[in-house]
């Protein structure tokens, strides 16, 4: 691959529009003082090809024609009232300051968004109210406050030797995830187990949303 064409997005309001982010040698920049209102933005990059810089997104549309994995870039956006669809791996959304010392990394923020026709796998809410948001149903399923709540998480055996929530150690989750939310195929292909198995722990909890 040849070098990348910069894409920026910067300073301006856009509203009712689509927007196609699809070039093969491009590199997307969503920045600081963009807001996009009542847009439609398709995503069909890689994570290491979209980058959220300070943007602010109100009532858009997200429909990720490409499965996205381990873009915590949401987190450097402000998120009210849009709506996902598509496959999400590993992406983390809202406020984490901490994520980096880089400025709009401390204006991230999500509320009012609707994750019901997406799928989400080991994707987390960082710093803000999961009650404002709408997750999608099984076989994803959502634990909320889990930073809280895991020694009770924790206390039960998961299929497959699976721990839901890390709270020590070099891994561990932040202590201001305030929701993760899993898809329960892919842990059970990943843990040898069955959906089935995973459903019977997950009904045992009231703070998990399926």
């Amino acid at each position: 691959m040849g070098l990348l064409e910069n894409v920026i997005l910067k300073e301006r309001e856009i509203e009712n529009e689509r927007l196609e982010l699809a070039g093969k040698n491009s590199l997307y920049f969503l920045s600081t003082g963009l807001t996009l209102r009542n847009c439609t933005l398709v995503l069909k990059v890689p994570a290491s090809r979209l980058r959220i810089t300070g943007a602010r997104f109100i009532d858009c549309t997200f429909e990720v024609k490409q499965e996205l994995k381990n873009h915590q870039a949401w987190v450097g956006g402000s998120l009210k009232g849009c709506r996902f669809t598509g496959r999400l791996t590993g992406c983390d959304f809202g406020h984490w300051p901490e994520y980096s010392s880089l400025p709009w990394y401390r204006l991230g923020s999500i509320e009012d968004c609707d994750f019901t026709e997406a799928r989400l796998d080991g994707c987390r809410i960082m710093g803000s109210d999961p009650a404002t948001i709408r997750f999608p149903k099984w076989p994803c399923f959502t634990i909320l406050d889990p930073i809280r709540r895991a020694r009770e998480l924790n206390s039960v055996q998961w299929p497959g030797g699976f721990r839901p929530i890390v709270v020590e150690g070099e891994y561990r989750d932040p202590p201001c995830t305030t929701a993760v939310m899993l898809y329960a195929p892919s842990l059970a292909k990943r843990r040898d187990t069955t959906e089935q198995a995973f459903r019977a722990v997950v009904e045992r909890f009231d703070f998990i949303v399926y």
